[in-house]
């Protein structure tokens, strides 16, 4: 199967998991979701508040590391195999234009094909209108990461009331617009970032699209051109200097220059070489290979030093991201003493006055009552179990009474620490605690 046949390949399931994440729920949890409404970030049915981001770093870390290994042992996968940037003009250039329109050849991502110019403009007219619906698509698709599916089918059937999402969606079509039809791979060249850094990550062994000199010939020295005419070669140079690899690049480099900033990593022009050679009865010259291997013809092994820390650096964060998940806390507490440091009623007992606030963070409706941890010196004189549904928060009275003396001294107020533990009544693991401190008046 040519790269290009698995490059399609790819591209559709990656774009048919992009499509169907938003709409995936694991015991009501999204797969995927970071709301900025209940400020809340979902993933692989766990839901974090954002009073839980300590788990980000690690995420973060995980990321960011994963990108900078995949980069210095793959090279650029991620822009040929899977950046959106690809796929899409991947999807207007050779789908639309190409496959469908007529308006290019899939081989020759050099030039247009020539047409009468109302036939061309047409034609022009139909491939932008078809890119503007899907860019549409795209910019819903993409807003759905952050607006549950649920709440969005709502929200747009009143547009009025919610003009910053629609104004969102809207400018990002604009920008796909813009950039697939008018920027084109201008934006790998000189607007995205990743590209300028990855050449600080290579090294020998990073895989990357290479011209094999050994076998082809040297055809450049520096940005010179040697030679373009194949009867100046030698009996063993077997580049036939057809150009088809020049002519299929969609950045518009010749890779037998050598690894440039513009090069995807897309190996269109291995696929046109390999037809070029495959009728000669040999393999392409142009691979994705490291450079030792093709130039130098030495081994290189994925479990090098410098992939072993990689993999060490990506298997910490991730054990420590798991473990700081599994301190998940299934509601919030917040608690503010309220009224005098403490009161004594009419028969000598001592109470502490809280306001607590609840916050429940689960996808469904719990009920929620409050019980102590100290039953021995302390008991609740005010509190009435209630209802809180999903994602809501609501403030309770709480007022801890002393059930004996708890004075230590005699010329200041006693400050003990009383603890608090808030359970759903119908599910006991959607717990959480809290210490509030319960003044107790010296017995002078």
């Amino acid at each position: 199967m040519s790269y290009a046949k698995k490059r399609y390949l790819t591209y559709t399931l990656i774009t048919l998991f992009t499509l169907v994440v938003p709409f995936i729920t694991i015991n009501d949890n999204h797969l995927l979701l970071l709301s900025f409404e209940t400020f809340e970030f979902h993933i692989i049915g766990f839901t974090f508040s954002v009073s839980e981001f300590y788990v980000m770093p690690f995420l973060l870390m995980l990321l960011f590391i994963g990108v900078i290994a995949l980069t210095a042992i793959l090279g650029r996968f991620w822009c040929g195999w899977a950046c959106p940037q690809t796929i899409f003009r991947v999807i207007y250039r050779d789908l639309i234009e190409g496959t469908l329109l007529d308006l290019r050849k899939i081989s020759n991502k050099q030039k247009e094909l020539k047409h009468p110019k109302i036939k061309y403009i047409i034609k022009k007219f139909i491939a932008i209108f078809l890119w503007t619906i899907l860019s549409i698509i795209i910019s819903i698709n993409f807003i759905l990461y952050f607006v549950p599916y649920e709440n969005f089918f709502i929200y747009i059937q009143n547009p009025t009331e919610h003009l910053f999402m629609v104004g969102f969606i809207l400018s990002l079509a604009a920008f796909f617009i813009f950039d697939i039809i008018f920027l084109k791979e201008n934006f790998c060249t000189y607007v995205c970032p990743y590209s300028r850094t990855q050449n600080v990550l290579y090294d020998n062994d990073t895989k990357h699209t290479i011209y094999n000199t050994n076998r082809g010939g040297s055809v450049y020295v520096g940005n010179e051109k040697l030679i373009t005419n194949v009867n100046q070669w030698s009996f063993n140079e077997e580049c036939t200097t057809c150009e088809a690899c020049v002519k299929i690049c969609p950045t518009h480099i010749d890779i037998r220059k050598g690894l440039q900033l513009e090069c995807i990593n897309c190996l269109e022009c291995s696929d046109a070489c390999s037809t070029v050679m495959g009728k000669l009865g040999k393999e392409s010259l142009i691979s994705w290979d490291s450079t030792n291997k093709i130039i130098h013809n030495v081994k290189n092994s994925v479990f090098s030093k410098r992939n072993k820390m990689f993999i060490v650096v990506l298997v910490a964060s991730f054990v420590l991201a798991l473990l700081f998940a599994s301190e998940k806390e299934y509601l919030l507490i917040d608690s503010e003493k309220v009224g005098p440091s403490y009161r004594v009623d009419k028969n000598g007992v001592v109470f502490n006055s809280y306001v607590i606030a609840i916050h429940n963070t689960q996808s469904k409706a719990y009920t929620y009552d409050i019980k102590l941890r100290d039953n021995d010196s302390f008991a609740i004189k005010k509190f009435k179990p209630f209802k809180l549904e999903a994602h809501k928060r609501r403030k309770k009275t709480l007022i801890i009474e002393s059930k004996k003396d708890l004075s230590i001294s005699d010329r200041q107020n006693t400050v003990r620490k009383v603890e608090i533990i808030v359970i759903a009544k119908e599910d006991e693991k959607i717990k959480a605690t809290k210490s509030l401190a319960f003044i107790y008046p010296n017995t002078k």
